[in-house]
């Protein structure tokens, strides 16, 4: 497997590309706008053609590069299925399979940062049949979780994105890497670590939002806290909504 990060440490924000480099096919996650070129130049570096290119939702802090990275490179623009956009997508639903060669990808649902939210599970076949790392958005993040109050609906948003830990991630194995979408620096999550991975083991020994009961959890993560510059701007864009 081929694996890059593109990590923002201005804004604390982190894009995805892997992929099978026999077959030269490859995946881009959470693409941000003004990398577009970056993504397309490695790709081409290693002899791979992207082919798709994934958000894990409808982000609110940083414009997507996602719609416009497909088109120029003829890929196909994947989202969760509940997706609330106005542009064309690929849907994706819990437990499919994306298969790029070697590489294969399960997307579990995991609604609570967003409605829309998904978690990436990555398996490289020539190093085993276990999932080797997890993309989690803004779902789980190194030392935090991701913010429920952004789409509206703060405290059922929280007690969704409870389940999706407690139901979807924390059974899976201690020593599966996390690679979230943000880390410190970025407002979509509070208490974020500076360190851009992490694994599910540590996440479950050492991040405190892990260890709350359904309530403490649900009052501790709904705190008011000041939403991202440009917001509503932002979000309007990535719907699909506003172009300019």
């Amino acid at each position: 497997m081929i694996f890059r990060p593109f990590f923002d440490f201005d804004h604390g924000c982190a894009a995805y590309l892997f992929g099978c480099g026999g077959l030269g096919a490859c995946a881009v996650v959470d693409a941000r706008e003004d990398e577009i070129d970056a993504y397309i130049a490695f790709a081409l570096a290693k002899g791979m053609r992207i082919t798709h290119v994934i958000d894990t939702h409808v982000h609110a802090d940083h414009r997507s590069g996602g719609p416009a990275l497909a088109e120029r490179v003829s890929a196909s623009y994947c989202l969760h299925r509940s997706a609330a956009v106005s542009r064309p997508f690929t849907p994706l639903d819990d437990g499919q399979e994306i298969v790029l060669g070697n590489t294969r990808v399960r997307v579990l649902h995991t609604p609570g940062h967003t409605p829309e939210s998904i978690v990436l599970l990555v398996t490289d076949l020539r190093r085993g049949p276990e999932p080797w790392f997890a993309i989690t958005g803004d779902t789980l993040f190194s030392g935090a979780v991701g913010r429920p109050d952004l789409p509206g609906e703060a405290r059922a948003n929280a007690s969704r994105l409870f389940a999706s830990l407690h139901e979807k991630l924390l059974d899976l194995p201690d020593a599966l890497e996390v690679y979230p979408a943000h880390f410190g620096g970025s407002a979509c999550g509070a208490s974020l670590s500076g360190k851009p991975s992490s694994t599910i083991g540590f996440e479950k020994r050492f991040n405190p939002a892990l260890s709350l009961s359904r309530e403490a959890f649900i009052d501790a993560i709904t705190t008011a806290s000041s939403k991202p510059a440009g917001f509503e701007a932002i979000v309007a864009f990535n719907r699909g909504i506003a172009t300019g």
